[in-house]
Order: C-alpha cells, then structure tokens, then sequence
C-alpha cells in the first residue's frame, strides 16, 4: 500500500507540474509575462497553488510554451517570429562595431508578439553604446540585468531598451572577453546560443 501511494503522489506531483507549465505558458503567449519565475509563481497564484513546493522548472515550461504555441498560435506565431527575426538582423547591422549577437527569445523560435530582442554587445566601456545612441538620435532607457555566466560567476550586465524597425529591442553590453563564454540559458541552465549577423541572416532563409 505504502508503495501505491508513493507512486500515485508522484503521478499527481507531476500532473501538477504539467498543469502549471500549461497554464505558465498560456500566460506568457496570451499576458505577455516574459520571465519564466514570474510565470510560474503567477500560475500558481490562478490555480491556487501558492503554497506548492513543486513548481514547474523552466526548461517545463519552455516545452509547454513550444507546444501551446503550435496548438494555438500556428497562424500567427511564425510571422511574429520572422518578423523580429528580420527586425534583429536590421538591429545587427546598426550596431555592427559592437560585434552583436542574437539570443533569447527570437534565436529560440519561442518568441511571439509580446517578445523583445535580445542582443549582446561587446564593448570594454557601455558608455560607448549609449554615445552610439545619442548620435544616431535613437531614444533609450538604461537598465541592468544580473545574469549567470558558463563559469558560474554571477555579474550585473548594464542594459539599454529601445525600439528600432517597429520592434521592441534590449542592449545587453558585456566585456570583449565575454565574447568567449556566454550566460547561462534561464530554461535549461546551459551556455546561451548566440548568433551573430552571417548566422541570423542563414537561419532567416532557411525558415
């Protein structure tokens, strides 16, 4: 008896998990909440699960996000998703001497129209970008992000948001040596894919 119970708690801690990443990733595709922690935690509030030690990990959610959009976005989602992808390499090109790198969202294929673009830019000074911005007259806000890099180190990234090529675009300006390793993925904890412009430009033509 003891073991019939122990297997049907664990078949109901994972339906709940599943149930969560579902509805996690519904509000990420329809509320445009785009940080997996916050989904998962609001999932739990709108199924009265707060209390839940067993959250979704976010590479659950990332699966659950990829099939909730084919079931429900397969008519809107791939255009979104081109569409920001042709806005990225417009965004690469202008800011060429940084040595930008897609990732995130639009690089995963995950990306809908709630999503920003996520570029990585090289430059020992991040006042270089924002002079950059200044004298191409392109209006931004400065931000930073914590962010955990391949060697485990945790570093503040200082950022810049703005909008070009009618999408919705963040800066994240690391040092020329991070050029070496990338951050963590959020979803899987593995180094990030990073594109840079010849790759982008080959991944939009192969889709």
């Amino acid at each position: 008896m003891a073991k019939k119970s122990k297997h049907n708690s664990s078949r109901k801690d994972l339906r709940m998990r599943q149930q969560l990443a579902q509805e996690a990733a519904r509000l990420i595709s329809e509320e445009g909440i785009n940080d997996f922690h916050t989904a998962k935690h609001k999932a739990a509030e709108r199924l009265h699960t707060q209390q839940s030690d067993n959250l979704p990990r976010n590479d659950e959610i990332q699966l659950a996000l990829n099939q909730y959009q084919r079931l429900f976005k397969s008519d809107s989602q791939p255009q979104q998703l081109h569409q920001l992808r042709q806005a990225s390499l417009k965004a690469m090109r202008l800011f060429q001497r940084f040595k930008p790198r897609l990732t995130g969202a639009v690089l995963d294929g995950i990306a809908n129209e709630f999503s920003e673009i996520d570029l990585h830019l090289f430059d020992d000074s991040s006042e270089e970008v924002a002079l950059f911005l200044l004298n191409t007259k392109i209006p931004f806000s400065h931000c930073s992000q914590k962010v955990s890099m391949a060697n485990g180190n945790a570093i503040e990234i200082p950022c810049y948001r703005l909008e070009i090529y009618d999408a919705p675009v963040l800066l994240m300006v690391f040092k020329h040596k991070d050029l070496r390793q990338a951050p963590r993925h959020p979803a899987t904890g593995k180094p990030m894919q990073r594109f840079n412009l010849n790759k982008v430009a080959a991944l939009i033509d192969s889709t």
